[in-house]
């Protein structure tokens, strides 16, 4: 039957839930969108956006897990008293799995990307054969699936270790091998000539820029880059100790996942702006990253050269560590539920996710090629899985915790919690409930018709 661990130390918990934040957003989505809306005016309004949206849920998050050191689908039931907000952990537990299927399909590109580097298979190939190579790669009638399930594979592997043995062992060496590659790759970028333009882009303020849109960026990306509403939180939470601190845990959280995509941008941009190109030209998420920056690294690196096959291949093997740290999160997610809800074992509940991911992320992973035809609302199948997920899962979840959190959920006890039964002082108390009644569910609220393109019907 189910065995339920928690984490061997705070080091441990920390950085197994850094490793569910940071992932590929960090690297494809914040250098590009903070440096489009007025860099470290960004940078700025983003920090703030953690603290008064992100913070209070993810420590919500945690607090819900640790409290009832159950599955999140479990967490929601037993606070909620059989009321209706035990949907909600159903919901995260939903969210964690549908995001799998798709985001390990980009995973699976990763490998493969990795392995064109090594290659040296972006040797002097011409500017407009990158996006031919990423083309005939997502429509191959095999390939995608293929590095697909090697991927999940490896995900699955460390899920059925258990906590301590696999998912706590594994950050413990993944995430500070993350950090060397980030750090010898910013190294390379920044002693790059002009790399000063692409440095000065990123981080000195354009407050000109900054409008209500950039607003509701920064308010989306402090959400969605924490990884908040599907899960992964609350259920890594469920394997803290009672001597975790909550508040202080989240705060370090943050800050890894906001300093990953900050340098992330050391890496990117000065390599840019070292061969004269538009930052507002390399385009954003795969295109960026499959089709844009293999040209970007091979000119910056001198083509063909050993320093920019070797550059190549930090970077996405950088990704594929960011993208494997948190599809491990998300497994887990589900492979609790199904373990502890369905009185099995570890193996088999993390097994039964591995298929059903394999089967519909095969789908997803075809949806280019052979499966092109089948679309809904102009979308293909991974499309949709995207567009599903990004759109009406995620900041659904996050609103219904939040109000959760700072309506329904007993106050006394979740002073209790932050404050470890009065062993930590938390003078935050109140402006985090302020935050979790009113500021955060607004915010996630606004958040959620922006993504479903109310405020662009309303123009």
């Amino acid at each position: 039957m189910y065995n339920r661990e928690n984490f061997g130390s705070k080091l441990g918990a920390i950085l197994a839930a850094a490793g569910s934040a940071v992932g590929l957003g960090n690297v494809w989505r914040f250098p590009i969108i903070t440096g489009q809306n007025g860099g470290a005016a960004f940078i700025i309004i983003y920090v703030l956006c953690i603290f008064l949206l992100g913070l209070p849920i993810m420590i919500s998050e945690f607090l819900i897990g640790r409290h009832t050191h159950a599955n999140t689908a479990g967490a929601y039931r037993i606070l909620s008293n059989g009321s209706a907000w035990k949907w909600v952990g159903r919901l995260g537990v939903f969210t964690g799995w549908f995001i799998l299927c798709y985001y390990a399909v980009v995973g699976g590109w990763t490998i493969h990307y990795t392995y064109l580097s090594a290659v040296n298979a972006f040797a002097g190939v011409d500017a407009q054969e990158y996006g031919n190579i990423f083309t005939s790669f997502v429509s191959n009638p095999w390939l995608p699936a293929l590095w697909l399930l090697v991927f999940i594979g490896v995900t699955h592997v460390v899920v059925v270790r258990g906590v301590r043995s696999g998912i706590e062992k594994f950050s413990k060496v993944m995430m500070p091998t993350l950090f060397i590659i980030v750090i010898l790759l910013v190294v390379c970028s920044v002693m790059l000539p002009g790399a000063e333009q692409g440095i000065k882009f990123l981080l000195v303020p354009d407050f000109s820029k900054v409008t209500s849109e950039v607003v509701l960026q920064a308010m989306g990306q402090a959400f969605f880059s924490l990884s908040l509403g599907m899960g992964c939180l609350c259920t890594y939470a469920s394997y803290f100790d009672k001597s975790t601190p909550l508040a202080k845990t989240a705060l370090n959280v943050s800050f890894i996942d906001t300093v990953i995509a900050i340098m992330a941008g050391f890496i990117i941009f000065p390599s840019i702006f070292n061969i004269g190109m538009d930052p507002n030209e390399v385009g954003m998420g795969a295109s960026l990253t499959f089709i844009s920056l293999p040209n970007v690294f091979q000119k910056a690196f001198c083509d063909g050269s050993l320093l920019a096959c070797v550059f190549s291949v930090m970077f996405y093997f950088l990704l594929f560590v960011a993208a494997l740290t948190s599809t491990i999160s998300l497994h887990e997610v589900a492979t609790a539920y199904v373990s502890e809800e369905f009185n099995v074992s570890r193996r088999v509940g993390a097994t039964v996710i591995t298929c059903t991911v394999a089967v519909l992320g095969t789908l997803c992973a075809l949806s280019f090629g052979p499966l092109s035809g089948i679309t809904l609302f102009d979308m293909n199948i991974f499309e949709l899985f995207d567009e599903f997920s990004g759109s009406i899962l995620l900041p659904l979840s996050g609103m219904l915790i939040a109000i959760f959190a700072g309506w329904t959920l007993d106050r006394q006890l979740y002073r209790d919690e932050i404050s470890n039964h009065g062993e930590i002082k938390a003078p935050y108390f109140k402006v985090l409930i302020i935050c979790l009644r009113y500021v955060a569910p607004v915010a996630v609220c606004v958040v959620f018709l922006d993504k479903l393109g109310v405020f662009d019907f309303l123009k």
